[in-house]
């Protein structure tokens, strides 16, 4: 049934897609045809929270459950698109994620600023000018208005996302992040040796991870055990040496030293 519920929506997708462009555009589309993509969207709907049901029932969580109506990448880039509109939201609040009671937060998204504020900005130029060259074509003038307005948004919901999801480290764990692509949790107990080490440019071996930020990185981690990533659209590798970036690296790097030489709670102490 899986096959056949991803089969499915995979003709229904690109048929509400065409469809609502030819609404748009004003072509009349034959009342039997809306009808029919419609009761098939919903056909796919149910059959997908039948698969969805089936798999919670088999012992799988939430999110591995999902992934058996709809492929991984999918859900990841959907998940992605709302973290960023949520980074949103938590950068005009001046909040950031994760940050707590017991769990220290370093930034890492000052150094690419000048950058994304520099790219938004020519977005919103080019925003302006295509809304006044095409302002008497209606349809081409109203989409690309809504793709250039989504462009301005996306960009600044990437420079959110640094903002507002700082790398963590909570005692135990260094959770290192990028955006809302990348959340790398490192058990400080595989950390083999930390230093400060600016980099600009080198040649990346197999094994490692770059989390690069305004073109550098400034602390590496060398691990004594591997760890695994998982990029954005679901692909998993083995790292052994990962190197980050901090607005304060030695700050970061001070505090990594503090946690990784702090005495281990005695037996039967609350941790």
């Amino acid at each position: 049934m899986r096959r056949l519920v991803r089969g499915l929506g995979y003709a229904v997708l690109p048929g509400e897609l065409v469809l609502v462009c030819c609404l748009v555009a004003g072509v009349r589309v034959p009342a039997a045809v809306l009808h029919a993509v419609e009761v098939l969207a919903v056909v796919v709907l149910v059959l997908g929270a039948v698969v969805y049901r089936r798999a919670r029932r088999g012992g799988l969580d939430r999110r591995t459950a999902l992934y058996e109506v709809v492929p991984e990448p999918v859900v990841r880039l959907v998940g992605h698109e709302l973290g960023l509109l949520a980074s949103l939201v938590r950068w005009v609040g001046r909040r950031r994620h994760g940050v707590r009671a017991g769990v220290e937060g370093f930034g890492h998204a000052r150094d690419q600023a000048p950058l994304m504020y520099g790219f938004a900005f020519v977005c919103v130029v080019e925003t302006v000018g295509l809304f006044w060259l095409l302002r008497n074509v209606p349809v081409v003038h109203e989409v690309l208005l809504v793709l250039d307005v989504y462009t301005v948004l996306f960009v600044l919901g990437l420079h959110a996302a640094s903002v507002t999801r700082p790398h963590l480290l909570d005692g135990r764990v260094l959770r290192l992040r990028q955006g809302c692509h990348m959340d790398l949790a490192v058990p400080l107990d595989a950390v083999a040796a930390v230093r400060y080490e600016p980099v600009f440019t080198h040649r990346k071996g197999d094994g490692e991870l770059d989390l690069v930020v305004g073109g550098q990185t400034s602390l590496t981690l060398e691990l004594s055990s591997p760890v695994t990533v998982v990029g954005l659209l679901g692909r998993r590798r083995e790292v052994r040496v990962v190197r980050c970036h901090a607005d304060e690296p030695r700050a970061l790097l001070a505090a990594l030293t503090r946690a990784r030489t702090a005495p281990s709670p005695a037996p039967g102490t609350p941790a």
